[in-house]
């Protein structure tokens, strides 16, 4: 017997309300400090922000012993995300972030992003509840989304006039994550890019010089040192999180432990 979308977003939220008690409250973005909210998760609580532009957030700020946080957009490159900061002693948190297909039914003008796009806007979804908007091959696009604007989505069957078909896709459209060690003979960013995407240094170098690497939601300069806690993204490719420096080695090469977003 099939599942509607309706059921798997139910439960999917039956069981994050199982992870996070009665503890989860919402914050408007940008009405209180990440300092604020850090000192909040400390003192126990789970909170969570709607969707906010990547390059407002100073990460270094979450870096705190007594909490832990979930950064999440739906893609491993989101420019727009959703922040969970958490006690230490809870064990995890989902994101908050579900991905839809929307995929609309054949005939008519085939619709790009632009289009598909308008016709959300004219949903009057609250806008922090949206994401990234993604287009895919064979005219589906992949929406980011998080609190009711979900389930709304998920409820829909016509969109700008043509029937629509929706389905789940999860946290994230991406192909997961993998913890990687891997040996540079230094911890700048294009160094540490390059290596931890498995591709050229001159090919991620282009990237860079085109604005598509942020590091921690900055644009990246390929002289930059990555550090334990950094994140970089890079468009197209996903994003690296830099755990930590395992040892040196004696030719002063670091081995370093990273976790590779596809």
């Amino acid at each position: 017997m099939g599942v509607s979308v309706r059921q798997r977003l139910g439960k999917s939220s039956a069981c994050r309300a199982q992870a996070r008690g009665r503890s989860e409250r919402y914050l408007a973005p940008m009405k209180q400090k990440l300092p604020t909210l850090v000192a909040q998760a400390r003192g126990g609580r789970v909170v969570r922000t709607p969707f906010l532009d990547g390059d407002d957030l100073d990460r270094r700020t979450l870096q705190d012993d007594e909490v832990r946080s979930v950064l999440a957009g739906g893609f491993p490159d989101a420019r727009r995300v959703v922040l969970t900061l958490y006690p230490a002693h809870i064990p995890e948190v989902d994101s908050g972030v579900t991905v839809l297909r929307v995929t609309p039914a054949p005939g008519g003008p085939a619709w790009d992003l632009q289009d598909f796009s308008v016709q959300l806007r004219r949903l009057n979804l609250p806008e922090d509840q949206l994401g990234d908007v993604r287009e895919e091959r064979g005219g589906s696009f992949l929406v980011a989304t998080t609190g009711k604007a979900a389930q709304i989505l998920a409820d829909l069957t016509e969109l700008g006039g043509r029937a629509v078909a929706v389905e789940v896709v999860g946290e994230t459209a991406g192909r997961g994550s993998k913890t990687r060690e891997v040996v540079v003979p230094s911890l700048r960013v294009d160094v540490v890019g390059a290596k931890g995407f498995g591709i050229s240094r001159a090919y991620f170098q282009q990237g860079i010089d085109g604005g598509k690497v942020r590091l921690n939601g900055q644009p990246a300069r390929a002289s930059s040192e990555i550090r334990e806690g950094d994140s970089l993204s890079a468009e197209g490719l996903g994003r690296i999180d830099f755990k930590r420096v395992v040892n040196e080695t004696r030719r002063g090469n670091f081995k370093v432990e990273l976790e590779v977003h596809r």
